[in-house]
């Protein structure tokens, strides 16, 4: 399979990037059949590749792979599955996800699919999860598979603390990162704490990878402002890999040479290719795991509009966490919304961390701001507010270290193997744990 895989400039219009989807359809659609749960459920004859056809199935959602946990939705024997993930939730059920190694390159190439491109020359920090979810364990391979020096570091690990991030990305002349962009903030508080300039001493970073929560525009400048490189989005999941990518014009390309997408009306049920509604997808070069017809139950705009960068390729953009928000009498206030207010504030006060709360009649704003600046900036946020959201709120500025605690940006914890035997002036109560 990975010797088929479509290469960017395969197509060059968008009649033959569906004739290459609809090609490749029947291939996938005979994996399927091999899975217990769509030969029990579509039975092998509903499995053909005829368009009209293929959009009657019914759509797979994530209950699905909840219910059919661990492995009936498998479609290879066991030997040849290479990884196993779940994704993250509170749901109490896992969300299945597994790989083989040919579904590895796949995922590897996608993921590698940035304008900011990788190679031998890069020294990659990947700062998402590595325990049961995708994301560390893709940016991973897709920086191996180009050649990268990975450096691997967990952000739920207590081995890598902030600090030591800084300490990496410094001392191992770091070029490219992979990490919610969350992270960028605070590496530059830990920068600023150990007495670095983000923006200055850091002189072989070239790019921030980032994904996996919502990105503004007004963040995603300040994280670029502070860093002084460019800020590369990547959307996706752990049960699909890398869904879209992001082209030198800011835009997010679907890789719909190796997905086949849909947007589906939640209201109505009716499928379209484009305009807005919720991102359906078959991935179509999948083998342990195939899925047919997943609904992400992402909120997205899908466009066909042609895009300066020449990709045949179409564009999205994910609303969905960006329409989640609490109600303040009529008002809906989203934290994207509010988030984009927030970092307008002039780059010179230094706001970098903020926290808020709704209630039935008003909004409470807290930030992380030094006294010199704290007044001119409650004053423009709530102005702010006011103006474009239209609801009452009170701002209040809170010295820097409030929010984001000091000896979180500087700590080293003592993190050591779990012994039994302890000396008489030993701390005893750290046995068989993890410090």
């Amino acid at each position: 399979m990975p010797g088929d895989l479509p290469r960017i400039g395969d197509w060059s219009t968008y009649e033959e990037l569906a004739a290459l989807q609809q090609a490749t359809l029947p291939r996938i659609l005979a994996q399927a059949a091999k899975s217990p749960f769509y030969r029990a459920r579509l039975g092998t004859d509903a499995m053909t590749g005829d368009p009209t056809a293929f959009h009657r199935l019914p759509t797979t959602t994530k209950s699905d792979l909840r219910e059919n946990y661990p492995f009936g939705m498998r479609a290879v024997p066991n030997s040849e599955l290479a990884t196993y993930h779940e994704s993250s939730g509170s749901t109490g059920r896992p969300t299945p996800s597994y790989y083989t190694q040919d579904d590895w390159v796949d995922l590897a190439e996608r993921f590698a699919r940035k304008w900011v491109g990788m190679d031998a020359s890069d020294t990659l920090l990947v700062r998402t999860p590595y325990a049961l979810l995708l994301t560390g364990h893709l940016a991973h391979a897709a920086g191996r598979l180009n050649g990268a020096t990975v450096v691997p570091g967990d952000n739920r690990s207590l081995a890598m603390p902030y600090s030591r991030v800084v300490r990496a990305l410094h001392d191992l002349d770091v070029t490219l990162t992979w990490s919610m962009p969350t992270e960028c903030l605070l590496w530059a508080a830990a920068a600023r704490a150990a007495g670095l300039n983000p923006g200055q001493d850091f002189p072989a970073l070239r790019a921030l990878f980032v994904g996996g929560e919502p990105l503004s525009q007004a963040r995603r400048a300040r994280i670029s402002k502070l860093w002084g490189v460019p800020v590369v989005e990547e959307y996706g999941s752990t049960e699909t890999g890398s869904l879209a990518g992001e082209c030198p014009h800011g835009r997010l390309h679907l890789w719909a040479d190796r997905v086949l997408f849909e947007v589906r009306d939640p209201d109505t049920g009716t499928i379209s290719k484009e305009g807005a509604g919720q991102l359906v997808v078959t991935p179509l070069h999948r083998a342990a795991m195939p899925l047919l017809r997943y609904n992400l139950e992402d909120s997205v705009e899908v466009s066909y509009d042609p895009c300066p960068c020449g990709w045949v390729l179409p564009t999205v953009t994910v609303l969905g966490r960006a329409l989640h928000g609490h109600r303040i009498g009529d008002t809906l206030v989203t934290q994207h919304r509010l988030e984009d207010l927030v970092y307008r504030l002039p780059f010179e006060y230094g706001v970098l961390f903020w926290r808020a709360q709704t209630t039935a009649r008003h909004l409470r704003v807290e930030i992380e701001v030094t006294a010199g600046h704290r007044t001119a900036a409650c004053a423009e946020l709530a102005d702010a507010v006011r103006r474009e959201l239209g609801v009452e709120c009170l701002i209040e500025g809170v010295d820097p270290g409030t929010l984001v605690p000091h000896d979180v940006l500087t700590g080293m914890p003592d993190v050591v193997k779990p012994r039994s035997l302890f000396g008489p002036d030993e701390d005893w109560n750290k046995a068989i744990l993890y410090y």
